[in-house]
């Protein structure tokens, strides 16, 4: 465990690192734990070496051999491992295992230090795959790596694969290494097998495992490095690990049958290495069992010799492009094999993919016309890569390159691309594209605090990662998005280039899908109010407005009035679609949003339908108070705009009228919630106070019965001296009505049929009762309509009410009067007939509370007025009814066109001072029962 190995000492690894509790991998006799520097948080791996696994494996052989002699070999051994991480602090290359600190000795006498991070190494990649396809078969589930992390928070999942093109490349790199080697260093490996190459984090094969090389014998390269001690290597000691020895089964001839240690060998292990990369199980086809004697009999003999005849002793058939350059590889005699430099350009890495991951490597080193074009072809062939190959080797390539501006705009291409490709493109945006981000556009500025200065390829970049923020919202987390993708579209909406602002204003609905309210109403409205003011450009000034739109609820291309439901399609499931969820509050909207698009100056039409857009949202949200003081006037002065055709303007209107009718329904239906029981009773209460109790279809009578109209409309005597009774006591008795302004007459419970009613107009809203003048010595049947005395507790009534114009200058005589008594009168031949008296009224009326009944003085002498009738001392006239087919008689209803009015005051001599007016049209009787009329018109 790394606690007992490591942190029981002062070091500097246990001092600028945190390292995990549990190793990740294994590989030979080191153990990998994961790590991370304590100040720059950069991932690391950390080797360590435990001296207790060499006393573990003596076992019984310990008591035959002296104990110096067991501890000399141990120290031989440490001195070994020693060696191959201080060689790989000399040795410097892309495909050298990179160290970063150096080798240390903990207290129990082991080994540790630290490289780059490494993933794990190729034999325990190749044992993984083998566990693989014994659990599913060959193309089973993928191989999976899971270790706990280094900050001990958690498990890591580490994905790890393997195919076709992941072994050219890897095998690339291995060649390159190689040609440092031997052509650089002057060294050969001396066990070039799985354990000594390591796969990083970007998915690249290196070399290490250097403790047995030496110099080569063959090179011309001055090196301090001692030859390979050849009979030591090969000195196979039972007594310790097979991991800390060599493995014969990946050993070259040379060593064994020739003893030659040249570069050759590395060669041909290196062969021996790719059988096993495509072999099943993934091992070398020799197998010695770590015995020498079984090696030199493998090579006795050509048959048990891995050759192209036996398939190089694979138990699966090996690719073409591999059986075509491996018996260049796996040759007996070291002239007949490559060197490492040809080993590179085999045809086995002719293709495509490899050499762009050729080309990609060498990019730094190229000219600025050869990477443009790179990148301007990459995109074509990146669907081809593997997966891991894309995260692992090509992302972080481009990334790299970022730092040249003018290449910018096109790495960002093909990194979205990438980014839908990959299935784990949300994890690597988030570690590795978004701080690359972050320094191409934020640091700069940042640091300057200054205006942004215009940076065409710069804005380049910024339009491309403009274009993809749906694949940008798909990847990162709300936080992340609010803390590194929305400053930089910030930066974006403050460019000096138009387009740049417009393509980031149209960012807006996927910026409203991923922040949360509070970011949107104070950081992102603000943002978007302060460009929409400032700008100058119309085209913006509309990406403003529809931005605005958006923030309301809005949805672009939404037409409200679009689907009349005649095209088969569910208008429902439309709308769904479309709907989208109010952003801002009612509050931001009216006081904000509002006062902004008044402010609009221009009135160029596609910015006034733009605002129409904005206001129509603002009309679904807004208090109806609000549209009707502050909103409508605004639409009012922009539907009247000199530029809007008729369309347009069409278009105003309706939204216009469509707010109109609202604010009519909310104000009406909040006066009706609110008079809806105290109003209405008040209102009768008020009327009902105001009127006698005796006072019958709209008259009143003193007496409290309608006998003198009997006998004066049927020439009969006082009804007080009719014992007899007619069909016409149901008048008489019938409970007075109590009327409604605006409503019809409410019907006694008693009565069985409908109060007649001669009254054709609607009392005023606030009568004053009427009193009945005091009884005069005229014995005429019509002194039961005395003249009408006025309210005086109220004097806000000053000016008298004036009698109505008679449009007739004739005098009808009264029919129950005189020698025309019992003659039926035809009244349909008069206009406007009255009844009057020749002598004023005492003490006429005045109507206080209510001056619509006020009508205007006439001189007496006015010819137009009615003449005197018989008999005298009436103060009571009445327009007759309308003809009858049923009857002589007949009332004429009052002119058309008119608004009669009851009125009361002074009269001259022989004009009426009481008229009354037509009511509205009263409910109709049920069905076989007669009205007050019909009977009437059957008594006469």
């Amino acid at each position: 465990m790394w606690s007992s190995a490591l942190k029981s000492f002062q070091s500097n690894i246990n001092s600028n690192y945190k390292v995990a509790d549990s190793p990740s991998s294994t590989a030979g006799a080191w153990r990998i734990y994961d790590a991370a520097n304590k100040t720059t948080g950069k991932a690391a791996s950390v080797f360590v070496f435990d001296k207790k696994t060499l006393d573990n494996q003596g076992g019984t052989l310990t008591s035959r051999n002296s104990a110096a002699s067991l501890k000399k070999i141990h120290e031989e051994v440490v001195e070994r491992l020693k060696r191959e991480a201080s060689s790989l602090a000399r040795l410097r290359h892309p495909s050298i295992l990179e160290l970063t600190e150096p080798v240390e000795e903990t207290r129990n006498g082991g080994l540790t230090f630290a490289t780059e991070l490494v993933t794990a190494s190729l034999s325990g990649l190749l044992k993984e795959k083998d566990d693989q396809e014994r659990a599913a078969g060959v193309g089973g589930r993928s191989s999976r790596y899971v270790v706990d992390g280094p900050d001990g928070k958690g498990k890591k999942r580490r994905d790890i694969e393997i195919d076709e093109l992941e072994i050219q490349k890897g095998l690339l790199q291995i060649g390159k290494g190689l040609e440092f080697l031997h052509e650089s260093a002057g060294l050969v490996h001396g066990n070039l097998t799985p354990d000594a190459i390591f796969i990083n984090a970007k998915g690249d094969w290196k070399i290490s495992g250097l403790g047995f090389a030496g110099k080569s014998e063959t090179t011309t390269v001055a090196t301090s490095a001692p030859p390979i001690a050849l009979s030591e290597l090969l000195n196979y000691d039972a007594r310790l690990p097979r991991n800390v020895q060599v493995n014969f089964d990946y050993t070259s001839p040379d060593f064994v049958m020739d003893n030659n240690a040249s570069s050759a060998a590395d060669i041909f292990s290196l062969g021996l290495l790719i059988v096993a990369l495509y072999n099943s199980p993934h091992k070398s086809p020799l197998e010695t069992n770590m015995s020498l004697s079984a090696y030199k009999r493998i090579f006795a003999s050509s048959s048990s010799v891995p050759n192209q005849s036996n398939n190089y002793m694979s138990s699966v058939p090996l690719p073409k492009a591999v059986s075509n350059f491996l018996p260049r590889l796996i040759a007996r005699r070291p002239a007949q094999r490559l060197n490492a430099r040809e080993f590179q350009q085999a045809d086995y890495f002719d293709n495509i993919l490899v050499n762009t991951i050729r080309f990609l490597e060498a990019l730094p080193a190229k000219t600025p016309g050869e990477k443009s074009q790179f990148l301007r072809g990459l995109p074509r062939i990146l669907n081809q890569f593997p997966k891991n190959v894309l995260e692992k080797k090509v992302l972080p390539a481009l990334l790299e390159e970022m730092k040249d501006r003018e290449l910018i705009s096109l790495i960002l291409a093909n990194v979205f691309k990438m980014i839908k490709i990959m299935p784990s493109g949300k994890r690597a945006f988030s570690e590795k594209i978004i701080p690359r981000l972050r320094d191409v556009f934020l640091t700069t500025s940042i640091a300057k605090g200054a205006a942004p200065e215009r940076d065409s390829s710069k804005e380049a970049g910024l339009m491309v990662l403009l274009e993809n923020m749906n694949v940008i919202a798909e990847n990162t987390s709300g936080n992340e998005f609010k803390d590194n993708i929305w400053p930089i579209i910030h930066l974006a909406m403050d460019s000096p280039t138009h387009s740049v602002i417009d393509t980031s204003l149209g960012t807006l609905p996927v910026i409203l899908s991923v922040l949360d309210f509070s970011t949107i109403k104070n950081d992102i409205f603000p943002v978007i109010a302060a460009v929409f003011s400032k700008t100058s450009s119309l085209g913006i000034k509309i990406r403003g407005l529809e931005a605005l739109q958006t923030l309301c609820g809005g949805v672009r291309g939404q037409d409200d009035t679009s689907g009349d439901g005649l095209d088969g399609f569910d208008q429902s499931s439309k709308s769904k679609k479309k709907q989208q969820s109010v952003i801002l509050d009612k509050y931001t909207i009216q006081e904000k949003v509002v006062p902004l698009l008044k402010g609009i100056k221009t009135k160029e039409p596609a910015v006034m339908a733009a605002a129409l857009d904005v206001f129509r949202e603002v009309g679904k949200i807004a208090d109806a108070d609000f549209l009707a003081t502050e909103v409508l006037p605004i639409l009012w002065a922009f539907s009247l705009g000199p530029l809007l055709n008729l369309q347009q303007f069409q278009s105003f209107m309706t939204l216009i009228k469509s707010l109109s009718a609202r604010i009519e329904q909310e104000q009406t239906r909040k006066l009706q919630e609110l008079s809806s029981t105290s109003a209405a009773s008040a209102n009768r209460n008020d009327f009902l106070s105001a009127v006698s109790t005796g006072r019958t279809n709209g008259l009143e009578s003193p007496s409290g019965d309608d006998g003198d109209f009997e006998s004066l409309v049927l020439g009969k005597k006082n009804p007080e001296n009719n014992t007899t009774g007619n069909s016409f006591d149901a008048w008489a008795t019938a409970e007075p009505s109590t009327l409604r302004p605006g409503n019809g007459r409410t019907q006694s419970s008693q009565s069985t049929s409908p109060t007649p009613a001669f009254s054709w107009s609607t009392p005023p809203p606030q009568a004053t009762a009427i009193r009945p003048a005091p009884a005069t010595n005229n014995s005429s049947s019509l002194n039961s309509f005395a003249a009408l005395q006025p309210n005086t507790s109220n004097s806000s009534f000053s000016q008298p009410l004036q009698p109505l114009r008679s449009t007739s200058n004739t005098a009808t005589p009264s029919p129950s009067c005189g020698p025309t008594a019992n003659k039926p009168q035809d009244w349909s031949t008069s206009s406007a007939s009255a009844w009057s008296t020749n002598t004023n009224p005492p003490n006429p009326p005045t109507m206080a509370s209510s001056n619509v009944w006020a009508q205007p003085q006439r001189p007496a002498s006015n010819p137009t007025y009615g003449q005197p009738m018989q008999p005298a001392q009436s103060s009571f006239s009445i327009a007759p009814p309308p003809a009858s087919p049923y009857s002589g008689f007949s009332l004429q209803p009052p002119p058309e066109g008119g608004t009669r009015q009851t009125s009361f005051g002074n009269t001259p001599a022989g004009n009426s001072g009481f008229s009354m007016q037509p009511k509205p049209q009263q409910p109709q009787p049920p069905a076989g029962q007669k009205s007050g009329l019909d009977k009437y018109e059957s008594l006469i």
